[in-house]
């Protein structure tokens, strides 16, 4: 049974951060985005997250898709020997089939436009020029 999902906030492809976030939807499951820390309260995840305004402490139910920030992993640097080790061991390969999952596609892309053509800008050289046009096309 799995309870928590951990993933990288983003994809390195275009950086459009919505991996956790579509995840949580499609399993119904809460989430905690950007966390620096996770702490394990019994049944529930305390998560502190990284914000604009600083850190945010939120607490969520389990089952639960958590997305990382930078400050969530204190890495451990390997030693030879167990890095000798690692490379004896064997790993197991699983396919998404082993594992009971479906792997049809839950989403469906509707279309894919480009946007509006932009209209040109122009050049003011005064203020008043500027109020002149803002008058001129309404916005003022």
């Amino acid at each position: 049974q799995v309870s928590i999902i951990v993933s990288a906030p983003q994809a390195i492809d275009d950086d459009c951060n919505e991996t956790g976030q579509m995840t949580a939807a499609l399993l119904d499951w809460p989430q905690g985005t950007f966390a620096s820390e996770i702490h394990l309260e019994g049944d529930k995840l305390k998560v502190v997250r990284e914000i604009d305004g600083g850190l945010e402490t939120i607490v969520i139910n389990m089952p639960a898709v958590i997305t990382a920030d930078l400050r969530l992993n204190e890495p451990r640097y390997a030693t030879l020997p167990n890095i000798m080790k690692a490379k004896k061991k064997k790993i197991d390969m699983v396919t998404p089939k082993d594992l009971g999952v479906d792997m049809a596609s839950r989403v469906e892309i509707l279309s894919v436009e480009d946007p509006p053509q932009r209209q040109a800008g122009i050049k003011v050289e005064t203020t008043e020029q500027l109020v002149a046009k803002l008058r001129e096309i309404g916005r003022i």
